[in-house]
């Protein structure tokens, strides 16, 4: 038996959906839809060497991943958490938390991709063609789902369209819910590469910055997580951009040296930006995880790589990282390194935790990309410890959490928001 179950099927159930759920989806103009809704498959296990629960929320054959780290994979209240399949009828998917059954976001219209979970609504926002779309969904959890699966309602809504054939990055949220952001360039205009916003409730396309000719383009577009006014691209050869986005002026906020390695960066709390890099080139490269205030320049490393005259690409990567990515509440910082093995930094000691190792094979592979739940208390990657890419989730131990005396970020606390530093983000003068 499901809470707030359906028994009805059929038109007729979806006509009385529609009205009893009016208030819901009152300001998304269409008409309600049943997603398809597949057993669980989950598996969890306690990892033997560090005692961190592992849940892999899919075991299919086929290749199952996380979201980029960039984007958000948890809805708001914690009810879903999205993923990309490549099953059959696969595409964008969720996990239900509530029963580890699987669901499939895709419409009467088809699928959806570039997606990203809203901030401050059970929403998924993504792309069909060249429309931007809202994706409002509503979970109905079933009491015995062996038997009675769960229920979950979707109704979708075109928030505006982007010029015609353009590809981009995926969608991003701004931290007040009211704007997405995204690269595009390319299509019938042949635009350059252009950051774009988007605002959810008007739907009006705002080109904020267009990336000139003399600096390359490498995407990663997202906004701060407490900043609405800032977004981050990455430039080549220098990687660091942030874009005012009330005047369109940008800033290089990070000037590498020739030749020094910066990359993958995340905005973490209080405007900063988390990167990974080092001054020894590839192939036995070092990749330490910096921090980058963009307000005063200052630059730490929270978790140290490590470089060694005669050492081999293979056994460097291990003392080393590639990918990382904050927690909101600016207590953690995540990455992860070319074998798989994902280690957690204290936000002010810059303690460091082993989470959980060997979830990818050197030299091939997905990366696991991780990610953070807005609670800071899980990541989400992808894993090849079961044999073939799958999503997992770890839960941060609770004597690990108890431990680190870093003072929560609250966002919703008067002051936690950066000031706007217009000022430091105005180009030099040549």
């Amino acid at each position: 038996m499901r809470s707030s179950a359906l028994a009805i099927t059929g038109n007729l159930a979806v006509v009385l959906y529609l009205a009893f759920s009016a208030p819901l989806f009152a300001d998304t103009g269409g008409t309600p839809y049943r997603l398809e809704v597949s057993p669980a498959e989950h598996e969890t296990i306690i990892d033997p060497q560090t005692g961190a629960e592992l849940t892999f929320l899919t075991t299919h054959s086929a290749a199952d991943t996380n979201l980029y780290f960039h984007e958000r994979s948890w809805l708001p209240d914690g009810s879903v958490i999205i993923f990309n399949s490549s099953r059959e009828n696969g595409g964008l998917m969720g996990y239900l938390t509530g029963t580890g059954e699987l669901i499939r976001i895709a419409g009467p219209a088809g699928g959806v991709g570039a997606a990203t979970a809203a901030v401050d609504r059970n929403s998924v926002y993504g792309r069909r063609g060249d429309d931007v779309l809202e994706v409002r969904l509503d979970v109905h959890l079933s009491d015995s789902p062996a038997d009675d699966p769960s229920e979950v309602m979707a109704v979708e809504r075109v928030i505006a369209s982007l010029p015609k054939g353009a590809h981009g990055t995926s969608l991003n949220p701004s931290c007040d819910g009211k704007h997405l952001a995204l690269g595009i360039q390319g299509g019938d205009e042949d635009l350059p590469p252009t950051i774009v916003t988007i605002n959810i409730k008007s739907g009006k396309v705002k080109r904020v910055y267009t990336v000139p000719g003399t600096l390359g383009y490498g995407g990663h577009v997202q906004w701060s997580h407490t900043n609405p006014f800032l977004l981050s691209f990455a430039g080549r050869p220098q990687r660091l951009w942030v874009v005012d986005t009330r005047d369109g002026s940008a800033r290089n906020v990070y000037e590498q040296l020739e030749g020094e390695l910066v990359t993958h960066e995340h905005w973490w709390g209080q405007d900063q930006l988390v990167f990974c890099g080092g001054l020894h080139p590839k192939p036995t490269e070092d990749a330490h995880v910096k921090v980058v205030n963009i307000r005063t320049g200052m630059v730490r490393i929270i978790g140290p790589g490590s470089w060694w005259p005669d050492a081999t690409p293979k056994t460097i990567s291990k003392r080393n990282y590639w990918h990382c990515s904050g927690s909101d509440d600016c207590r953690w910082v995540a990455a992860d390194n070319w074998h798989g093995d994902i280690t957690l930094f204290e936000g002010k000691t810059c303690r460091p935790h082993i989470l959980t190792c060997g979830h990818r094979t050197y030299g091939s592979g997905q990366h696991p990309h991780v990610g953070w739940d807005p609670t800071g208390c899980q990541v989400i990657f992808t894993s090849h410890m079961l044999g073939n890419p799958n999503v997992c989730v770890a839960t941060i131990p609770q004597g690990w959490q108890e431990a680190n005396k870093t003072p929560r970020l609250d966002a919703n606390e008067p002051g936690a928001r950066a000031k706007p530093w217009r000022r430091w983000l105005r180009p030099k003068a040549k």
